[in-house]
């Protein structure tokens, strides 16, 4: 039998998604399943977006330009401009969700063998990407106790090799819900200048930041004209995760001209999801204030109740709608597996995401998980329940 390649077996499974099997046979079993494993939230999606494809009356779907359909992308600047950060249609490529701008970028900035350093936990996937596109992902490692806050820049600066290229943050953060400071992103973007380094940025939940704390976008960090790259989606934003539409942003003309190139490969983003996004910016204000609320609402009642579990910590998230928590646990792939497979109390169960596979470093997060407070509140009070029930009953309980 023929061998699969050295990156399909590097390849990592999700976190988010790998326990999905035992998930699935729970409720064969009739067994609810709570999902706090993933980031799909239950936010309807914009009325003037659905609007869109219910009048959507043409012929034919056609092939988009490469870089996406020009009134898209004039539109998607007008937003920019909007909260201050000025790009215009040429510094934007629209890509197949926010996956693909990060695979892009990836690609186009960093030779194979190449290093990015990310602080971690982080999202899984940027490992994937990495590892497909053969570069090597060096982790910088934050602390639970201070909310995961940016690591002491000299940990940045110690982990600097010769193949270095780029550092990269997402902001908020998923998936430990913190909101990086106008004075972080400062102290990056003077570490990036001075290693002339690209900084890369997925900003895809810029408007959920909480407690009166405001996004600042490192595309309005002075003197990174060619050195910052943003990626960004539909898919939080206006809870869109299965349109399928990012963007890739830069005022590096070097970089976007090659990153058409790829673009070009593909041949053009998703047709009618570009619809939908260019739509969507055409949301009332009031959607936002309302979803904001709701979020707000969400968090400070989960975050409440998890710490009120004997043993389990749950920062405060400052944006995003996650949580990284600590739990009493001696092992939490074991334990988010063990709920799906052995536990359910009164019926239901709840499903986490093992915060292992969201660090590089071998032996992290073995006693945390990712929480996503996408549900409504009583799902969200339910699925408490059953964690604080199933840690009364758990055989590797510490």
């Amino acid at each position: 039998m023929p061998k699969i390649s050295e990156r399909g077996c590097q390849m990592p499974a999700s976190p988010i998604r790998k326990l999905v099997p035992f998930a699935e046979a729970a409720k064969k079993r009739g067994i609810k399943v709570y999902h706090l494993n993933i980031g799909q939230p239950d936010i309807h999606t914009p009325e003037v977006a659905l609007q869109a494809i219910r009048n959507y009356d043409i012929k034919v779907i056609e092939y988009s330009h490469s870089a996406g359909n020009e009134s898209y992308r004039r539109k998607l600047a007008g937003y920019y401009q909007g909260i201050g950060i000025d790009v215009d249609l040429n510094d934007i490529i629209i890509t197949t969700g926010g996956s693909e701008a990060i695979s892009i970028a990836f690609k186009v900035c960093l030779n194979p063998g190449d290093e990015v350093i990310i602080p971690e936990p982080f999202y899984t996937n940027y490992n994937a990407f990495a590892i497909a596109s053969g570069i090597k992902v060096v982790p910088i490692t934050s602390d639970i106790k201070d909310g995961f806050a940016l690591p002491p820049i000299s940990e940045f600066e110690k982990a600097i090799t010769p193949r270095t290229k780029a550092i990269m943050v997402c902001n908020p953060n998923n998936p430990t819900g913190y909101l990086y400071s106008k004075d972080e992103l400062f102290q990056l973007r003077d570490l990036v200048l001075k290693h002339d380094l690209y900084l890369f940025a997925d900003e895809v939940y810029r408007e959920f930041c909480y407690d009166g704390n405001s996004h600042f976008s490192v595309m309005n960090l002075e003197g990174l004209h060619d050195h910052a790259v943003l990626m960004d989606s539909v898919s939080k934003r206006y809870s869109e995760c299965g349109v399928r539409i990012g963007a890739l942003i830069s005022k590096n003309h070097k970089v976007m001209a090659s990153a058409l190139k790829f673009a070009q490969a593909r041949l053009s983003p998703p047709a009618l999801g570009q619809v939908i996004g260019e739509a969507s910016l055409d949301t009332p204000p009031e959607y936002f204030t309302e979803v904001y609320d709701e979020y707000i609402s969400r968090r400070n009642l989960v975050i409440e109740e998890l710490n009120k579990i004997p043993g389990v910590f749950a920062p405060m998230p400052k944006g995003a709608f996650y949580s990284v928590i600590s739990l009493p646990v001696d092992d939490a792939d074991v334990f988010c597996q063990w709920l799906l497979e052995d536990f359910n109390y009164e019926g239901q169960t709840v499903m986490l995401a093992p915060a292992s596979g969201f660090y590089a470093t071998p032996g992290l997060g073995k006693t945390e998980a990712r929480i996503a407070y996408v549900l409504k509140k009583e799902d969200l009070i339910n699925s408490v329940k059953c964690l604080a029930e199933a840690l009364k009953v758990y055989p590797g309980r510490v």
